[in-house]
């Protein structure tokens, strides 16, 4: 079992500030918002936005007594009109493997799970949520599980970065040595169902004046979004992932019920189109292993085929068990005969490592606190109710 830390839950959630908070602002929005509302001149406008800017991004405060290059007066004006605050950490928890995962409460009955992995990337990445939740039911994963609850905005998502930046003390940004090197939109939710907010935040991520992580060093994964594909790479330049686990419609229908609507020949094409998409930057496509249902080497043979002429890698992701599913994970034997059919053929073929999972933060078990109190307590409810 991992360890578990930091877990006693707080006596009552905090209010949700009234004052707006200034984290998911672009460098535009703070200008305007600090003339709005916080007395700036228009003229000062964008030297004091770089300002705020570098504290809140770069330093990683949350107090703006702490900007010391700005005057008393203004900082004491700034802090009635906004607000820096953090969500609320309702849990954290440390897998045997380092592996990190918090509970962060947006808002009341608004929850979604961070993760932070180890020894991935250059050093470490950051599995962050764009949704509460999930519309998209695929029946191997237990994030699909839960109903969407909304859209997370760009401050909510850029806090998920902030709040583990703390948690490892990582302010301010480092350039060199960093443990969080990668971001990876792979946690809760669609993101190209969210893709305004995710655009956004992924700018505020990337600017070299603030956390500064790399376009580059930043992937989305979508199950294929089709239409919004094409925008996404020219919004962010990020890189490109495509959970995509099974060759063939009718077998992706049941796994990805997606792609009713986006079939995998539309699927491949959008993404022969993705804007920038070269050797130099692949698409990733993930690929989970299910015993007896996606992982033989027919399956290895059709992936080599269906990807040809695409500049790609391939993560084969050993499936991560949740309570209640159908699906076991392949035997480690046939995920390598799988992938050395993919090595043969030229792609790059890293078998997933999986990470967390005694802390249920393993690729497809995210599911938020909230949601599973509520699912125990139909369960219990059931069960007092059965004459039986």
């Amino acid at each position: 079992m991992g360890v578990t830390l930091d877990l006693s839950r707080a006596a009552a959630a905090p209010l949700a500030p009234k004052a707006p908070n200034l984290t998911g602002l672009s460098r535009r929005e703070l200008a305007a918002a600090l003339v709005d509302a916080g007395g700036v001149p228009a003229e000062k406008a964008k030297m004091r936005a770089s300002q705020v800017w570098r504290w809140i991004h770069h330093y990683g405060v949350t107090d703006f007594e702490r900007m010391t290059d700005i005057a008393k007066e203004q900082r004491a004006r700034l802090a009635e009109a906004f607000t820096l605050a953090r969500p609320e950490v309702v849990e954290r928890q440390v897998s045997k493997d380092g592996t990190r995962k918090w509970l962060i409460r947006m808002a009341p009955g608004v929850e979604v799970e961070t993760v932070y992995i180890p020894d991935v990337g250059r050093a470490g990445a950051l599995c962050v949520s764009s949704q509460v939740g999930c519309t998209l039911n695929c029946t191997f994963c237990h994030t699909g599980t839960q109903p969407l609850v909304r859209n997370l905005t760009a401050a909510e998502i850029v806090a998920q970065v902030q709040v583990a930046r703390d948690d490892l003390g990582e302010w301010p940004s480092p350039k060199e040595d960093r443990r969080l090197s990668n971001i990876v939109f792979m946690g809760m939710g669609e993101p190209l169902y969210n893709l305004d907010s995710v655009a956004q935040a992924i700018d505020i991520i990337a600017d070299h004046e603030g956390i500064a992580i790399s376009r580059r060093r930043i992937t989305v994964s979508t199950s294929g979004v089709v239409p919004q594909l094409g925008e996404l790479g020219e919004k962010t330049q990020a890189m490109l992932a495509i959970s995509l686990h099974a060759t063939n419609d009718a077998l992706r229908e049941k796994l990805v019920p997606l792609n009713r609507k986006y079939p995998i020949a539309e699927l491949m094409a959008a993404i022969r189109a993705y804007p920038g998409l070269s050797n130099a930057k692949r698409v990733t496509f993930e690929y989970v292993m299910l015993k007896g249902v996606n992982d033989s080497p027919a399956d290895a043979k059709a992936l080599v085929k269906l990807l040809a002429g695409i500049p790609a890698k391939i993560n084969l992701i050993p499936f991560n068990p949740w309570p209640g599913t159908e699906y076991e994970c392949s035997s480690w034997s046939t995920i390598e005969a799988f992938a050395a059919i993919l090595n043969r053929a030229g792609y790059a073929s890293p078998i997933r490592t999986p990470r967390g999972r005694d802390i249920l933060a393993a690729c497809g078990q995210l599911k938020s606190e909230s949601e599973k109190l509520r699912a125990s307590a139909r369960r219990k409810a059931a069960a007092n109710a059965d004459p039986a």
